[in-house]
Formats: structure tokens, C-alpha cells, sequence
């Protein structure tokens, strides 16, 4: 970034890492605003307003509730009842907190859109904007924002990368700032007990119980309803069989869930599809084998065989990897670049 003073509008949950984005961007001599995006209804802007005070920065508070309501808590329940499991930071980072942060600083006439996210944004020779992972790989929130725009890229600053938690809050405690004692954020910030079941039976109802069933098609037994399940999951199926079952497939036309025994869960290909791309430019066809994956926040990336089409791309997987889930992401990149990313399908 340039040396010389620039306009900043720093999104403010008032923890930690956002906190302390605008304070270093403030003590770098920038103009630096901040802006508290409230989601729902029980969402406290009060830490966020706070730090802002602190700060001796502007504070701005904006309502995204019915955007929130529509592209992240319906598409929320609604990936469940197609038997998905989605990953809500992703939809709201494009279409609501990156979105409504790059609107508001247009109408403000800031520079560029702030966030505590753990990357760095670059713009290759081709003029592409695209996300580079942190460098403190643990903390790296790149696969987070895979679906944002080029538009959205270009407007985005990501100042932390290399940094240790530890470092940030002893920094915030040096300078006497609350926000030092803040929690970390929640995995899904609307399910602070983390019982998606019963936020998506408040909404829409239950789904009615359903057959389990072994990949022959012979049924094992009952199941409650597939919102109540992920591929992948082994605990709290409520059925005994004698021996550890996983969720491999989740079919909502016939309501029936495939159980398979360990070692079964894994897969060697998936199709991925509404791909969004960033440092590539958008393909249609050809095939890709210099790629890595991570089709999961936590897991690590793992080398893929990518073959395009027009719809989307299948992959192909040297090792077999362990529960491919129907509504994830699938996060590519390219020397620590990323490429582009998708939503996994279900199988056929």
C-alpha cells in the first residue's frame, strides 16, 4: 500500500483483530472510519461503537437485517432441507458484510474497505484482484472469501497476515483498548449454542423421519430427519449397528440417508460448481494439475487434478479424501494464491 494518507472504512465487530486493523491504520496517519454491521436482531453493536471511541474514529451503524435475512439465514436453512451443509461466513461475505461495507464507502468517498480477516490481497499482471493465505497458516481466513467479486477484490485491504494473536491483543492492551478482552468470534455468529437443528425447526419446521439405509439400498433403520445430519457424521445417529457408521449420502427426493462403515466415507472425485474465479481467469475448459484444494475451513490444502467444463469442474483426487460434502466449499490455489472456488455437489 502507498505511503501517503489514505480514507479507510474499517468493519467493526469490536474484537480483537478489527480493532486493531483500524488502529494500526490510524497510527499510520490514515483517515480511518468505522462501521458496525448489524445482522440480526440480538447482534450488539455496543463493543463495535465502543472501540470506535476509543479510537477517537467516526462510528457508523448499519442495518443489513433483511439482506442477512435473505442471503444467509434462508439460504442457511434451505441448503439443510436439500440435505447441504452450507457454510454461511462465505454467502455473507459476498453478498452482505463486504457488499454493504464497499456500499457505504462509495458514499463516503473512503479509499478502500477494511476487515480483520488473516490474508492479503493482491492484483496479478493480468489485472486480477485475488486472496493470498496468511502466513500464519492457522490463523489463514482465506477460504472464507472465495466468492468475492473483482469489484469487491479491488476495494478490499487485508492489513493482517503475518500476525500472532498474542501479539495483536498485547498490543490493544498496551494502547488500553477493550477490545483486548474480547472472545474470539463464533464459528456461525446466529448460533451462539450452535444447535443449527433447532434455529432451522424454528424457521421452517422439522422434516419428516426417514430411512436409513446401506449403499445397497437395504434399510437399517430410522432416521429423524435429514436436517439433523451431515456426510461425514458419525456421533449421535441414534441408531446402533455394532459397529461405527458414517453419513457417506443425504438424498431429500427420497428422504433416505446411506449409511457405510469406516474407510467408506472417503472418495477419490466431486463436482464442483458456480464457480467464482480470482487470480485465474474464468475457465471453460482444459484441465488443471498444478492446484491445490481445501474443501473444508480446517483442513489442510491437498493436491487435485481439476478438469473444466462449461457448468463447473470435476475433480480427481490422488489420495482419497475423507467426507466430500454437498454444500461445502471447494477452495482452490495456486502457489498459495487462490484460483477460484466452488460449491461441491451432491452425488448422483
Amino acid at each position: 500500500m502507498s505511503k501517503e494518507a489514505k480514507n479507510y472504512l474499517v468493519g467493526l465487530s469490536g474484537g480483537a483483530d478489527s480493532t486493531y486493523t483500524a488502529l494500526i491504520l490510524k497510527n499510520e496517519g490514515h483517515h480511518v472510519q468505522g462501521a458496525y454491521l448489524k445482522m440480526f436482531e440480538d447482534a450488539d453493536p455496543e463493543p463495535a461503537r465502543k472501540a470506535a471511541e476509543q479510537l477517537g474514529i467516526p462510528f457508523h451503524l448499519v442495518d443489513c437485517t433483511e439482506v442477512f435475512e435473505k442471503e444467509v439465514l434462508c439460504h442457511f436453512a434451505n441448503s439443510y432441507l436439500q440435505g447441504l451443509t452450507p457454510n454461511p461466513c462465505v454467502q455473507c461475505n459476498r453478498y452482505v458484510k463486504i457488499a454493504k461495507l464497499c456500499e457505504l464507502a462509495k458514499k463516503l468517498g473512503a479509499d478502500h474497505v477494511v476487515t480483520g480477516h488473516y490474508g492479503r490481497i493482491e492484483k496479478n499482471e493480468a489485472g486480477r484482484y485475488f486472496v493470498c493465505r496468511a502466513e500464519n497458516e492457522r490463523k489463514d481466513q482465506s477460504y472464507m472469501l472465495w466468492g468475492l467479486s473483482q469489484e469487491q477484490l479491488a476495494m478490499l485491504y487485508l492489513p493482517l497476515s503475518d500476525l500472532e494473536k498474542e501479539r495483536v491483543r498485547a498490543k490493544l492492551q498496551e494502547e488500553g483498548l477493550s477490545a483486548a478482552q474480547a472472545k474470539d468470534s463464533m464459528d456461525i455468529c446466529f448460533l451462539p449454542e450452535g444447535n443449527y437443528a433447532s434455529f432451522i425447526k424454528e424457521r421452517v419446521g422439522d422434516c419428516p423421519e426417514g430411512d436409513f439405509v446401506n449403499a445397497k439400498g437395504e434399510v437399517l433403520g430410522r432416521h429423524k430427519g435429514i436436517l439433523h445430519y451431515t456426510v461425514g457424521q458419525r456421533k449421535h445417529l441414534g441408531i446402533t449397528l455394532g459397529k461405527p457408521m458414517f453419513v457417506s449420502k443425504i438424498d431429500p427426493k427420497s428422504n433416505r440417508i446411506t449409511l457405510v462403515p469406516s474407510g467408506e466415507e472417503y472418495g477419490r472425485q466431486a463436482r464442483v460448481e458456480q464457480l467464482n474465479f480470482q487470480c485465474l481467469a474464468p475457465q471453460k475448459e482444459g484441465v488443471r494439475e498444478d492446484l491445490m484444494v481445501k474443501m473444508r475451513y480446517g483442513q489442510k490444502p491437498v493436491a487435485v487434478k481439476v478438469v473444466f467444463d462449461e457448468n463447473g469442474a470435476d475433480l480427481f483426487f490422488e489420495e482419497a479424501a475423507r467426507a466430500i460434502t454437498p454444500g461445502q466449499s471447494a477452495v482452490f490455489y495456486l502457489n498459495g494464491q487462490l484460483a477460484f472456488g466452488g460449491y461441491i455437489m451432491p452425488n448422483e
